[in-house]
C-alpha cells in the first residue's frame, strides 16, 4: 500500500491522525503538494480518479480516495484500537455523528478557510459570500456538538472515533483564519482541548 498524503491539508490530516492513533508507522508515504497542482497532474489523476488527496493505493488496480473510506479500509487491516464500533449500534451512532461532523462542521469551515485565506487562491478564486455563509453555518452548527459532550468526553462512543477526528480536524483547520469556537460553548471547547493535547494531533500536523 502507498498513501499519496498532502500536507497542510485537512482531509490527509484526518487520515494522518487516524494512523497515529492506530500506531502505524511502516505505511509508505508519497507527498503531494497541492498548492502547485501535483494533484492534477494526469498520471496521478489516472490514479485517484480525481484530482483529490489523501489518496490510497492498495494495488495496481485499486487506489481509494475519501479520507474516511480510506480510514475505513485502514481499520480492518489494523483493528485496534477500534474508531469505527464493535456493535451494530455502535457504529451506527459512530456513522451519525461523523456525517454530521463531515456536512455540519468539517466542509463548511474549510470552505470558510478556503475563500478567505490570501494563500489558498491559487486553489480556487476566493467567494467572499461563499465564505461568510459556510464560515456563520459551521459556528452555529457548534452547538449542537456542544450539547452532544454534554456530561460525555467522547462525540459518539467512550472513546475516540473517527467522528471525533473528522470534528476536530475541520475546526482546526480554522484557526488560519483566526477563528475559535465562542467561549460560552464550554463542553465543546474542553473535548478540543483534549483533542488538541493528544500525541496524534502533533504527530498528524
Amino acid at each position: 500500500m502507498k498513501l499519496y498524503d498532502a500536507s497542510g491539508a485537512p482531509n490527509p490530516r484526518r487520515v494522518r491522525w487516524f494512523l497515529a492513533e492506530k500506531g502505524v508507522s511502516d505505511l509508505a508515504i508519497a507527498p503531494v503538494n497541492i498548492m502547485i497542482g501535483e494533484h492534477k497532474q494526469p498520471g496521478y489523476v489516472a490514479k485517484a480518479g480525481f484530482a483529490h488527496a489523501p489518496a490510497l493505493e492498495i494495488d495496481d488496480e485499486v487506489t481509494i480516495t475519501e479520507s474516511v473510506a480510506i480510514c475505513r479500509y485502514l481499520e480492518s487491516i489494523y483493528p485496534e484500537p477500534n474508531m469505527f464500533g464493535r456493535t451494530p449500534k455502535e457504529t451506527a451512532v459512530i456513522e451519525m455523528w461523523t456525517r454530521r461532523a463531515e456536512h455540519l462542521v468539517a466542509v463548511p469551515l474549510m470552505l470558510g478557510v478556503r475563500h478567505t485565506h490570501p494563500a489558498l487562491a491559487v486553489l480556487e478564486k476566493p467567494n467572499p459570500a461563499v465564505a461568510e455563509y459556510n464560515t456563520q453555518y459551521g459556528l452555529d452548527a457548534l452547538k449542537v456538538f456542544d450539547a452532544q459532550l454534554s456530561g460525555r468526553e467522547w462525540l459518539a462512543a467512550d472513546r475516540l472515533t473517527i467522528a471525533d477526528i473528522v470534528a476536530f480536524v475541520g475546526l482546526d483547520f480554522a484557526r488560519l483564519i483566526k477563528l475559535r469556537p465562542p467561549a460560552e460553548l464550554v463542553e465543546l471547547n474542553r473535548w478540543a482541548q483534549a483533542m488538541r493535547d493528544r500525541p496524534a494531533a502533533k504527530a498528524s500536523q
